[in-house]
Protein backbone atom coordinates (compact mmCIF):
# COMPACT_ATOMS: atom_id res chain seq x y z
CA UNK A 1 0.00 0.00 0.00
CA UNK A 2 1.13 3.35 -0.93
CA UNK A 3 0.87 6.50 1.39
CA UNK A 4 -1.32 9.15 0.67
CA UNK A 5 0.08 12.70 1.30
CA UNK A 6 -2.31 15.72 0.05
CA UNK A 7 -1.27 19.48 -0.79
CA UNK A 8 -2.64 21.99 0.96
CA UNK A 9 -4.38 23.06 -2.37
CA UNK A 10 -5.63 19.38 -2.31
CA UNK A 11 -6.85 19.48 1.53
CA UNK A 12 -8.85 22.42 0.36
CA UNK A 13 -10.55 21.18 -2.54
CA UNK A 14 -11.45 18.26 -1.27
CA UNK A 15 -12.99 19.80 1.87
CA UNK A 16 -14.92 22.08 -0.34
CA UNK A 17 -16.52 19.15 -2.46
CA UNK A 18 -20.10 17.71 -1.38
CA UNK A 19 -20.26 14.97 0.71
CA UNK A 20 -20.79 12.25 -1.44
CA UNK A 21 -18.21 13.59 -3.86
CA UNK A 22 -15.29 13.53 -0.97
CA UNK A 23 -16.19 10.56 0.04
CA UNK A 24 -16.28 9.17 -3.66
CA UNK A 25 -12.69 10.25 -3.77
CA UNK A 26 -11.06 9.49 -0.49
CA UNK A 27 -12.81 5.83 -1.62
CA UNK A 28 -10.99 5.93 -5.36
CA UNK A 29 -7.40 7.41 -4.04
CA UNK A 30 -7.83 4.37 -1.20
CA UNK A 31 -8.24 1.92 -3.96
CA UNK A 32 -5.56 3.01 -5.96
CA UNK A 33 -3.18 3.18 -3.12
CA UNK A 34 -3.92 -0.68 -2.36
CA UNK A 35 -4.71 -2.08 -5.68
CA UNK A 36 -3.30 0.25 -7.89
CA UNK A 37 -6.54 -0.08 -9.58
CA UNK A 38 -8.60 3.12 -11.13
CA UNK A 39 -8.57 5.21 -14.01
CA UNK A 40 -5.04 6.23 -14.04
CA UNK A 41 -3.83 8.30 -17.08
CA UNK A 42 -0.38 10.71 -17.57
CA UNK A 43 -1.33 13.75 -17.96
CA UNK A 44 -0.17 15.53 -21.33
CA UNK A 45 1.94 18.38 -21.72
CA UNK A 46 3.58 17.99 -17.94
CA UNK A 47 4.24 15.53 -15.58
CA UNK A 48 2.11 13.45 -13.01
CA UNK A 49 -1.25 11.24 -13.63
CA UNK A 50 -4.55 11.95 -13.16
CA UNK A 51 -7.53 9.96 -11.39
CA UNK A 52 -10.85 10.05 -12.96
CA UNK A 53 -13.38 9.19 -9.68
CA UNK A 54 -16.85 9.82 -11.63
CA UNK A 55 -17.31 13.80 -12.25
CA UNK A 56 -14.09 14.62 -10.82
CA UNK A 57 -10.31 14.38 -11.19
CA UNK A 58 -7.45 13.97 -8.54
CA UNK A 59 -4.11 15.48 -10.37
CA UNK A 60 -1.06 13.23 -8.59
CA UNK A 61 2.60 12.72 -8.60
CA UNK A 62 3.42 9.14 -7.36
CA UNK A 63 6.63 7.39 -6.51
CA UNK A 64 7.32 3.68 -5.39
CA UNK A 65 5.99 4.69 -2.30
CA UNK A 66 4.11 7.89 -1.75
CA UNK A 67 0.76 9.34 -3.88
CA UNK A 68 1.14 13.36 -3.29
CA UNK A 69 -2.30 14.55 -4.47
CA UNK A 70 -1.65 17.48 -5.75
CA UNK A 71 -5.22 19.36 -7.06
CA UNK A 72 -8.72 17.83 -6.49
CA UNK A 73 -11.44 19.24 -8.60
CA UNK A 74 -14.31 18.78 -11.57
CA UNK A 75 -13.12 17.69 -15.33
CA UNK A 76 -15.72 20.95 -16.31
CA UNK A 77 -13.59 23.64 -13.91
CA UNK A 78 -9.95 24.73 -14.58
CA UNK A 79 -8.51 21.33 -12.76
CA UNK A 80 -6.10 21.05 -15.64
CA UNK A 81 -5.43 24.29 -16.23
CA UNK A 82 -3.94 24.92 -12.47
CA UNK A 83 -0.40 24.48 -11.82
Amino acid sequence: MKTIILTLSAAKDLDALPRDARRQCEAGLHRYAMTGQGDVKPLAGRDGFRLRVGDYRIIFDQDAATILAIYIGRRTTTIYKRS
